[in-house]
């Protein structure tokens, strides 16, 4: 099976389906087995996170009841956003394939540009505040011998 072509269609479908942009996600195993599929559901779920790599993750998570999903290769119809991106070495998939580039994403309407930039100059507009109270999660969990690293 053509991975990046389910992705493809996954895609297409979703911009006749109405239910967000027009991308698609598949997260295949190391045995070249189909996990999980995610389209873009910003629309549907009225959620901006979740794009179609965010919902094949999440999706393939579930699935194998785990967080992490080292040997798996995802294949998506477009580059990833950096929301997208950061979501894909959180979950530990090494391998990305794309078709449609961010540029061409950006020449019909879906831009990153803004957020790469602030990335890349260092313009997040954060501002830390202090409160000492703020420490103590941390605390707890440098003590804590019932946690899960990841």
């Amino acid at each position: 099976m053509d991975y990046l072509d389910k992705a493809i269609t996954l895609s297409i479908d979703n911009v006749i389906d109405n239910n967000g942009g027009p991308f698609g996600a598949v997260i295949v195993s190391e045995n070249n087995d189909i996990i999980s599929v995610g389209q873009n559901e910003v629309v549907k779920n009225k959620d901006p996170t979740c794009h179609a790599e965010v919902t094949a993750i999440r999706n393939a998570c579930k699935k194998l009841g785990t967080p992490f999903l080292e040997k798996c290769k995802i294949y998506t119809s477009c580059e990833p956003c950096p929301m997208c991106y950061g979501a894909i070495k959180w979950a530990k998939i090494d391998e990305i394939y794309y078709c449609n580039t961010r540029n061409e994403a950006k020449n019909i309407g879906f831009s990153d540009e803004e957020i790469y930039n602030n990335i890349i100059n260092n313009k997040q507009n954060m501002v830390k505040l202090d409160n000492p109270r703020g420490i103590i999660a941390f605390n707890k969990w440098t003590e804590s011998n019932n946690k899960t690293m990841y």
